[in-house]
């Protein structure tokens, strides 16, 4: 005979159970709605033109604007979109890439494509489409944005990913001469870290330049430039004397031996960035760095980021969330995978003057994700010449 407390328990399972049938009746429309998909899909890429609120001067180049590729993707009445920014460093420009997408069969594949199965679509892109990271992280982005656009939810919640969690976010300060280094480090003054640009003969006179305003903890990027182990111990120890926290890419990416034996012996934590473009590299970088930066840009997209993410991980690595200047595009999608990382440096559209988009915002550098569907983008009005 079934005792009571037995009986009781299954009659309120099976209530449970009924509710939770008329539950799924009620939302069965719902539940499947966002995963149909009818029609063709759209995608077009355009070349944006983006003016800097500063001359930007790195060891690689100076410019007043970056042009990068914007990319839409249009399906069942939604429109996704994503940004690459291509640079020299990496053989990409933006006309190229623009050229090479029009020569391809890429529209033809998104347009007849699921990108619910985005894995074997853009696994296809990939084999289609050698190089053009910039291109692919855009057209990556887009979808992304669409697929959480059409589910409802921000991609951070769609990566299961809490919004609570993300780091403070670097600001950016050039190389220049010294009044205007002290005039840039006096207007990020909202952010309570820094990063320097550095790899000159001008080293010490621009960490002078930062100290003389500001007692902040820095950061630094050499961008491989200097040239010798030994250069690099010289200015690492005195970078480290100065509160610099860590360095990035100190040596050319070539030099593995060299940056094995310099992490050896420097009082910094070093990361490699230039050196790491693809989630190949990641072993091999594992006894010479103590953390990579990744970038969406240099290695394909929102969705190989993450696989670079975990992989790093896995060879008890630190990991940095990095970007070219880019519009807030760009950064957003990088800005939704950032409660996974330990750093990040995505001011990039923080840097221009005319960002045709709003996201993600950092007060006081704290990254702060949208509650919003897909990127969470916002268009802003009066936008400038060269955005679409």
């Amino acid at each position: 005979m079934m005792n009571s407390g037995r009986r009781e328990f299954l009659v309120g399972t099976g209530a449970a159970m009924a509710i939770l049938g008329r539950a799924r009746t009620a939302n069965a429309g719902a539940a499947t709605g966002p995963s149909k998909s009818t029609g063709a899909g759209q995608l077009s890429v355009e070349v944006m033109r983006l003016k800097l609120r500063h001359t930007w001067t790195t060891v690689m180049s100076s410019s007043d604007y970056r042009e990068t590729i914007l990319c839409r993707y249009s399906k069942d009445g939604v429109t996704g979109l994503g940004e690459g920014a291509p640079i020299k460093r990496y053989d990409e420009n933006a006309k190229d890439a623009l050229a090479k997408f029009d020569a391809s069969p890429l529209r033809a594949l998104f347009q007849s494509g699921d990108p619910w199965r985005h894995e074997s679509l853009l696994g296809e892109m990939a084999r289609l489409m050698p190089g053009q990271y910039a291109l692919k992280a855009a057209i990556s982005g887009a979808i992304a944005d669409w697929i959480g656009q059409r589910l409802g939810v921000p991609l951070y919640r769609y990566f299961g990913l809490d919004p609570d969690k993300t780091p403070i976010t670097t600001m950016s300060i050039g190389i220049d001469t010294p009044e205007i280094t002290r005039k840039k480090t006096q207007e990020a003054a909202e952010f309570p870290v820094l990063k320097v640009k550095v790899g000159l003969d001008t080293d010490e006179a621009t960490i002078e330049a930062v100290r003389s305003v500001t007692k902040k903890p820095l950061r630094v990027d050499a961008n491989e430039g200097w040239k010798s182990k030994e250069q690099a111990l010289q200015k690492l120890n005195w970078l480290a004397d100065r509160g610099v926290e860590l360095c990035e890419q100190p040596l050319p990416a070539a030099m593995l031996d060299e940056a094995r034996w310099l992490r050896g012996k420097s009082r910094i934590p070093l990361f490699a960035d230039e050196a790491c473009k693809s989630i190949h590299d990641i072993p091999r970088l594992a006894e010479a760095f103590d953390g990579v930066n990744i970038k969406l840009d240099k290695c394909g997209g929102i969705f190989e980021a993450l696989r670079m993410i975990h992989v790093a991980r896995a060879h008890k690595l630190k990991v940095m969330l990095g970007c070219m200047i880019s519009s807030s595009v760009s950064i957003a999608a990088a800005a939704h995978l950032s409660p996974l990382v330990d750093y990040a440096d995505l001011d990039g559209g923080l840097l221009i003057a005319n960002d045709p988009y709003r996201s993600m915002t950092a007060p006081a550098g704290k990254i702060t994700l949208p509650d919003r569907p897909g990127l969470g983008l916002i268009p802003v009005e009066n936008r400038g010449q060269g955005h679409p």
